[in-house]
């Protein structure tokens, strides 16, 4: 099996060594770009779903995989952010990845332009400047995988990013992991059911690690999620959202696919 995390990290880390750039700078410039502006609250987004609808669903804006190849390299992210608004999504989730996923930057300022939900930036954050780039593009969130940080780097990077007002959601895959990022302080914390070294998923993970979760933590389950039946299963093992991706690109109707999954009742 080909190890993707592998090649993705180490693609990464080459840019981040070859970025000389002051951290105390990037946060002032990004605290003064033009993107940003108050930051939308990622855990008030999934508490007002959870409220309105059966799960705060967290909607996925992404062109390729580097498993599945081509999703929509096309498509418009305004566009695809307005329907996932209108079906009911919480929040959106944006691939700002080139190389791997054909994403960028443009991507997230676009979708979070057209709607009113706050917005991660999904990328592979292995430096603090990583973290002041998604401040200074306008996301309102920074993913942080467990499995690609330090213990330090992991504690440094939630700091940042609470300094620079972003919420992170730390991805973990396994028991070791849950509890690093809880050790760090984690206040989001996301189960991924896809195995980032294979790309394969194991669906039993999610429904495995819930429980372990701490009341207060907002849990999230990730990838693997194609319909209703499967956010049940998760919502009763204590998940609040579920970030959805693949099976939502390619919907034929992303607005219905996305009330579906969130329960929206019409």
């Amino acid at each position: 099996m080909p190890a993707y995390l592998d090649t993705i990290l180490s693609a990464h880390r080459a840019a981040a060594a070859a970025d000389t750039r002051d951290v105390e700078v990037a946060i002032e410039q990004a605290e003064r770009s033009d993107q940003a502006g108050p930051t939308r609250s990622f855990v008030d987004a999934i508490t007002a779903a959870n409220a309105r609808h059966d799960m705060a669903v967290i909607s996925e804006i992404k062109r390729r995989s580097p498993s599945k190849g081509d999703l929509d390299p096309d498509l418009d992210p305004a566009a695809v952010a307005i329907e996932y608004e209108a079906g009911g999504a919480a929040c959106l989730s944006v691939l700002t990845d080139h190389r791997f996923f054909g994403g960028q930057p443009d991507d997230l300022r676009a979708a979070r332009a057209a709607c009113s939900l706050p917005v991660l930036r999904k990328d592979f954050t292995v430096s603090a400047l990583d973290v002041c780039d998604a401040r200074a593009m306008g996301a309102d969130a920074v993913l942080l995988i467990a499995a690609a940080l330090t213990d330090r780097e992991l504690t440094s990077f939630l700091d940042l990013a609470s300094r620079c007002s972003l919420t992170a959601l730390v991805e973990v895959h396994d028991q070791a992991e849950l509890h690093r990022a809880l050790d760090a302080g984690a206040g989001v914390v996301g189960v991924n059911q896809r195995d980032l070294r294979t790309f394969e998923v194991d669906h039993q993970r999610a429904l495995t690690l819930g429980s372990s979760i701490p009341t207060g933590v907002v849990a999230v389950a990730e990838s693997g999620i194609e319909d209703a039946r499967d956010v049940a299963r998760l919502a009763a093992a204590g998940y609040q959202a579920v970030l959805v991706g693949e099976s939502l690109v390619r919907s034929a109707d992303r607005r219905s696919a996305v009330a579906e999954l969130a329960g929206v009742r019409r």
